[in-house]
């Protein structure tokens, strides 16, 4: 037997890997009937079957008769914590009902921050958790989970201290980003500089001595704060030794995501009316292009990213749910696939390494997740399906057989 599955703890055996690895030169990385082997979290060995012979017995071992195995599935863009629904906005747009009319009566944003307010962290808890049994179901192993539905510091901290409870409590690995500067509240209507202040000089302080918050977000756009605000809050954050990330050009181009490569932003997402300065600036910097069909779809928006300048320059795309209660209310990271075919003609490769290799580097842990590579940890999906392609051709099926975290089995 090759000596590395020998040190293995457990060895999967007769696979077909899709690896997303790019050194591996096939479409998505491929490497036909291997045994894969862990130890320690960690991925150990990738053999071919050929070498895998005369297995020590005591050696744990599942056979996966040429199931194909997949690196875990990244989100790295979602709002899973709040509380409340917007659905009756959602008839009041079908009716014709504008979105600034909607904000005028109580609706938008804020309809969801009272929302979330009145709620005590354990139920905002019980309504996450139950919410994230679809990305469980669906083979996601890492999520990245913001806030910016409270909007005070109290209730900032509280979001994410329950998205810090789900990793303990549930076999998921999550990323939590303070998006405090996500809308104006209704403390601070008319002065949006002094809530910006308080951002800076209060919240972002407390979520780091409290060990709340990986990375920090900003929505800058029309409806939201400017490029200058935004750049002082993602100053702050990095001065306080945070990765930084954008919510950029979905609505119009206000230079945003030029200005968070700037910084080193991890990634600018949205990118609707990003333009070719945009993309140049993001190449230079290596920040990561997070897609979100799900609300491009939900707004019937008609503006497509510039997705050929993106490949002419190579920046990387990610693809994300942007799960939320207004603009994106679909719990499926599946379905982000067959949107971002459908909607912006990627491709099935293209798509899947957006939610593993790319999302990955989305989030920062590139070198830890999003590709089967020895060195890598050990969270991978295996599956019932004839070719990857399948993850984005086709939704709402169970072809998930098992969800590996860290080595272990979490569902099954």
């Amino acid at each position: 037997m090759h000596d590395n599955l020998r040190a293995c703890d457990h060895i999967w055996l007769n696979a077909r890997i899709a690896s997303m690895d790019p050194a591996v030169d096939r479409e998505y990385g491929d490497l036909e009937n291997y045994a894969l082997g862990t130890k320690a979290g960690f991925i150990h060995a990738l053999v071919p079957m050929s070498e895998a012979v005369e297995l020590n017995s005591s050696v744990s071992c599942t056979d996966l008769h040429q199931q194909w195995v997949t690196p875990g599935l990244i989100d790295p863009h979602t709002h899973l914590v709040f509380a409340g629904n917007r659905a009756n906005e959602f008839e009041q747009r079908l009716q014709g009902v504008d979105y600034q009319t909607i904000a005028q009566q109580g609706g938008g944003i804020q309809a969801t921050v009272r929302a979330t307010r009145e709620l005590c962290e354990a139920e905002l808890y019980e309504l996450a958790k139950q919410r994230l049994q679809s990305w469980l179901s669906e083979g996601v192993t890492t999520i990245e989970i913001k806030s910016g539905y409270g909007l005070t510091l109290a209730d900032e901290l509280k979001q994410l201290r329950v998205a810090r409870q789900l990793a303990r409590t549930l076999p998921v690995r999550v990323k939590t980003t303070l998006l405090a500067a996500h809308a104006l509240p209704p403390e601070y209507q008319h002065d949006a500089d002094a809530y910006i202040d308080f951002v800076c000089h209060t919240i972002l302080p407390a979520a780091v001595n409290q060990g709340l918050v990986d990375a920090v977000d900003v929505f800058c756009e029309t409806v939201g704060f400017s490029k200058a605000q935004s750049q002082r809050v993602l100053l702050t954050a990095e001065q306080l030794g945070l990765s930084v990330k954008i919510h950029a050009e979905q609505l119009s181009n206000q230079q945003g995501a030029a200005m968070a490569a700037s910084l080193g932003a991890l990634s600018a997402d949205h990118l609707e009316y990003l333009d070719e300065g945009g993309v140049k600036a993001m190449q230079a910097a290596g920040t990561v292009a997070v897609l979100l069909p799900g609300a491009f779809y939900f707004l019937r928006e008609k503006q497509l990213p510039p997705i050929e300048l993106l490949r002419q320059y190579q920046v990387p795309i990610a693809l994300a749910s942007d799960f939320n209660p207004g603009t994106s209310p679909l719990a499926s990271l599946r379905l982000m696939l067959n949107m971002a075919c459908t909607f912006f003609r990627l491709t099935p490769a293209e798509a899947l390494a957006g939610v593993t290799r790319h999302a990955a580097q989305a989030l920062g842990i590139a070198d830890e997740c999003g590709m089967i590579k020895v060195g890598m940890k050990a969270d991978f999906c295996c599956w019932d399906i004839d070719h990857p392609a399948e993850l984005a051709y086709m939704v709402g099926t169970h072809s998930l057989r098992s969800r590996v975290l860290g080595g272990q089995v979490v569902s099954a």
